[in-house]
C-alpha cells in the first residue's frame, strides 16, 4: 500500500508519527533511520534529526514547527519550507506517516 502525500495547505493541522516498520537511531546527535520492510538505511544531520525529534513528539506539525521556530533563528518561511521538504521526503521513503 502506498501513502499518498498530504496536501500542502492541510499540512500543519496534522500529526506526524514513526510507522511500524521503521527504527530510528541517534548516534552522535545525528540519525539513522531504517526502514525494516524495505531493508533501506536513511541518515539525518544534527539539524533533521532535531526536526524528526520534534515532529515525531508532537500533537501536530504546527506545533513542532512553533517549537522549532522558538529554538532556532531562522526566517520563518524558511523553516516551514524545510520542514515541508523533510515530511515530503520521508513520506516518500516510507519513514514517516502524516494522519
Amino acid at each position: 500500500m502506498t501513502q499518498r502525500q498530504p496536501a500542502m495547505e492541510n499540512l500543519f493541522v496534522m500529526r506526524a508519527s514513526v510507522p511500524p516498520n521503521v527504527l530510528a537511531k541517534e548516534i552522535g546527535g545525528e540519525s539513522v533511520l531504517l526502514d525494516l520492510d524495505a531493508g533501506q538505511y536513511f541518515g539525518l544531520d544534527e539539524i533533521g534529526t532535531r526536526m524528526w525529534t520534534v515532529l515525531t513528539g508532537s500533537n501536530t506539525i504546527q506545533s513542532a514547527y512553533d517549537t522549532l521556530l522558538a529554538e532556532y533563528e531562522v526566517d520563518s518561511e524558511l523553516l516551514k519550507r524545510d520542514l515541508q521538504e523533510l515530511i515530503e521526503t520521508l513520506v516518500r521513503q516510507r519513514l514517516l506517516q502524516v494522519t
